[in-house]
């Protein structure tokens, strides 16, 4: 027998408080909106708006203030980051990618020089990343991102719907579709934007609702994650993305739990209202969320406090898409097929499911 700390007949009103969820995830939404558009701004790290990176270690500990005060005056685009332990490691970035790099190796040495004479530092290692080189990994991370969630609609509508032709025509007209807006010379960031709503609208129109509440889902919880790291001043780089990417997985993976169990009781016979068969498949699958969630976020946590600097805003990332992702699995997702209505799907495994159930003979059967 599974082990299971929650009781398999439990019986929690999730959807009964799903416009409490509806109303924090508005309030998350708008908050990270203003933030982008009148705040912090969405930051982007070196990696993809192209700039510098210097690796520096002092003979002796430093505090950081002290280093981002000495360094401000002659370089005033600096951030710096500790990482490792010790205090004697530093990660120092400059976004403005025109100073050369040797011109920026004497700056930096100079500077330090003269505001630390007593601490000598010495750099360890230097990169360069170019403004091309940016914006062509700014446009890939974009077009993995939404492939990723292209993709696992297309999987969602066959594996639950058994709708195979219609999500490999949806597919194949957002790919030609997304290719021929290209031509346009949109940015990536349009492209894909667009892409997306055409994706919805899609789903909803060859009504596959549970591609639908899973791409609904996806959103929300890329949104309000960035949204998120735009209020606490994140940057986003290559470690961020990895980590927006990774809750885009397991956030499917607990929306997928979710559906699978629906599936089952919709196929079970049991006649019982839609939103009562999604609150029940919510409640038989709460063992194992929680479960998975709690040591994901326990793993996290290790690492956000004990990883150092260079993890730190991947840790902060996982950490913030874990709890978001579990919520959309429970409030969005699976509250989004209950605004769809009773759809047909669900009318035809219901219907399904009586004639599965009956003796031959009965109500003309034979």
């Amino acid at each position: 027998m599974a082990f299971a700390f929650i009781r398999h007949n439990t019986n929690i009103d999730f959807i009964g408080k799903r416009h409490i969820s509806y109303a924090l995830s508005l309030a998350l939404l708008l908050a990270g909106l203003a933030s982008a558009l009148w705040g912090n701004g969405v930051k982007l790290g070196i990696d993809f708006a192209g700039g510098l990176v210097v690796q520096v270690q002092f003979q002796r500990p430093v505090d950081d203030e002290v280093l981002k005060n000495s360094l401000v005056a002659v370089l005033p685009d600096i951030s710096i980051q500790r990482f490792g332990e010790g205090g004697r490691d530093y990660l120092l970035r400059l976004s403005s990618p025109d100073i050369e790099a040797g011109v920026l190796r004497a700056r930096v040495s100079e500077t330090l020089k003269s505001a630390l004479p007593e601490n000598p530092a010495e750099i360890q290692r230097l990169e360069v990343v170019g403004p091309k080189i940016g914006a062509d990994l700014t446009n890939k991370a974009l077009a993995a991102l939404y492939y990723a969630i292209l993709l696992m609609a297309v999987y969602i509508s066959g594996r639950f719907e058994q709708r195979w032709m219609a999500s490999a025509i949806m597919a194949a007209a957002l790919w030609g579709g997304m290719y021929l807006i290209g031509l346009t010379g949109l940015g990536m960031g349009t492209l894909v934007m667009a892409a997306l709503a055409i994706t919805l609208v899609v789903c909803f129109f060859l009504k596959l609702n549970f591609a639908f509440g899973a791409v609904v889902g996806l959103l929300h919880d890329v949104l309000i994650t960035t949204g998120l790291l735009s209020i606490l001043n994140i940057e986003i780089d290559l470690n961020v993305l990895a980590a927006i990417m990774t809750l885009i997985g397991y956030s499917i993976n607990d929306t997928i739990i979710v559906y699978d169990r629906l599936r089952e009781n919709l196929r079970s016979g049991e006649k019982l209202p839609l939103d009562a068969l999604i609150n029940k498949s919510i409640n038989q699958t709460l063992s194992r969320t929680i479960l998975t969630s709690g040591t994901t976020v326990l793993a996290t946590v290790a690492l956000l406090i004990f990883g150092g600097g260079v993890i730190h805003d991947f840790a902060l990332t996982m950490l913030i898409g874990v709890v978001v992702g579990t919520a959309s699995s429970i409030y969005v997702s699976a509250a989004v097929l209950l605004a769809l209505g009773n759809t047909e799907f669900y009318r035809n495994q219901q219907e399904g499911s009586r004639h599965k159930y009956e003796r031959p003979g009965e109500h003309g059967v034979v």
